[in-house]
């Protein structure tokens, strides 16, 4: 059995990731509508508790976690503490004596209750004590009517707003203007501005290292110049090669012998991660985790996909398929200033072919968007078992490496 599910992070105003939003359900294909609330929601909670965990897909976040009305009265959220939950009650829940019942005691029992999708309604003014926050769709609600819930909310000091569906920088901006605290959607994974950003000489060192890697025959001869002029790389090199994790018979001694007991394959990781975690380290660390995890789902899926593609340049472009947003620059301009092989720059301008199709894969299941997955799975010859299996298996392993370098 898999543990069916996507998350989305949720950031506080400096953009720190705050929780997640969990979307989980029986299957990553045509989810809605063959699926009610009442059944996701009981097969989620039951994934949780006896398969993967919660804590353990969130990193020890809070999850929002969907509820109708049916699971609050079966007591679903108890199953699950009150530090890795937040109870967030549908949209389609009518608010009436039986539900504030429930947000009663669920907040006396220390639980973070959360109105997805909210529709202002002077009904709800009898929620508001027990309630922490409310989560405005940014694509439906008005500002004026954001205004009147600010208005309403103005003696509840302990409810933060949530502006959801944000896209833009320029709403995200607007959103802060208003007073919103928490923010969920994709603004965060397109750049915010644009602008012109030197790198440093270590950064440049690994650009130039990213292009001897990404070549059919790597150079080893180039390869080791470029770390011996370069004395932090050199010194991260040493250290990771050194590691228990590597067999060998001797302590490594020279950039070259550390570069020998690496392999190609290995050395490509280490090199795409030290780019991606080092380009631009005022970037929340959820982005750098978002591309990490991308990148090893790429390299996880590569030599599955019909025409198997190389594992090394799988996972480099997969990388650098946040890139735009890391660097804060339009993405053709970060390209042109990277010495990387064509292959992968066409990938991730044109988004044509099979590599382009995995990364599509990728963005579909970080947005829950199931339906269209069916067809990309289709083209690119993957059974979707093995697609949940290795983007659970990549989020973990994108966790852990966070973790490690904390």
């Amino acid at each position: 059995m898999y543990f069916y599910a996507a998350r989305q992070p949720i950031l506080d105003r400096d953009k720190n990731l705050f929780a997640y939003e969990l979307l989980f359900r029986d299957s990553i294909v045509n989810v809605f509508p063959g699926i009610d609330g009442d059944e996701a929601t009981t097969k989620m909670i039951e994934a949780s508790n006896f398969n993967l965990g919660i804590s353990e897909f969130t990193g020890n976040k809070p999850a929002f976690i969907n509820f109708t009305l049916e699971t609050l009265i079966k007591g679903y959220p108890e199953t699950l503490t009150t530090d890795e939950l937040v109870v967030e009650i549908l949209e389609t829940v009518k608010p009436g004596k039986k539900l504030l019942a429930i947000c009663k005691d669920l907040h006396q029992k220390g639980y973070t209750i959360a109105l997805d999708d909210y529709i202002h309604q002077t009904v709800w003014q009898h929620f508001y004590p027990f309630v922490h926050i409310i989560k405005v769709d940014w694509q439906t609600t008005s500002v004026e009517t954001i205004k009147e819930i600010k208005v309403a909310i103005e003696n509840f000091p302990h409810i933060k707003l949530l502006a959801e569906k944000v896209e833009t920088y320029e709403q995200y901006n607007q959103a802060l203007e208003l007073g919103f605290e928490l923010f969920q959607g994709f603004f965060f994974a397109k750049p915010e501005m644009v602008k012109t950003k030197n790198l440093s000489p270590s950064q440049i060192a690994m650009a130039e290292l990213l292009y001897e890697t990404s070549k059919t025959e790597v150079d080893l001869a180039n390869i080791t110049a470029v770390f011996e002029h370069d004395v932090t790389l050199s010194y991260k090199l040493l250290r990771y090669a050194n590691s228990a994790i590597f067999k060998r018979r001797a302590e490594i001694s020279t950039i070259k012998q550390a570069l020998v007991t690496l392999g190609s394959a290995e050395l490509k990781r280490f090199l795409g991660l030290m780019f991606a975690a080092n380009i631009n380290p005022e970037k929340p660390s959820e982005l750098i985790n978002s591309a990490m995890a991308r990148a090893k789902f790429c390299d996880l899926m590569a030599k599955e996909v019909n025409s198997p593609i190389d594992q090394a340049i799988a996972f480099l472009t997969g990388l650098l398929s946040l890139i735009d947003a890391i660097v804060d620059e339009d993405l053709e301009s970060i390209l042109s200033k990277l010495p990387l092989a064509q292959e992968i720059k066409d990938t991730l301008l044109t988004r044509k072919g099979d590599m382009a199709a995995l990364i599509m894969l990728l963005e579909f299941i970080e947005r829950a968007e199931w339906s269209k997955t069916a067809v990309i799975m289709k083209r690119l010859g993957l059974e979707k078992a093995s697609v949940l299996k290795h983007y659970n298996e990549a989020i973990a392993w994108a966790d852990e490496q966070t973790i490690a370098n904390d």
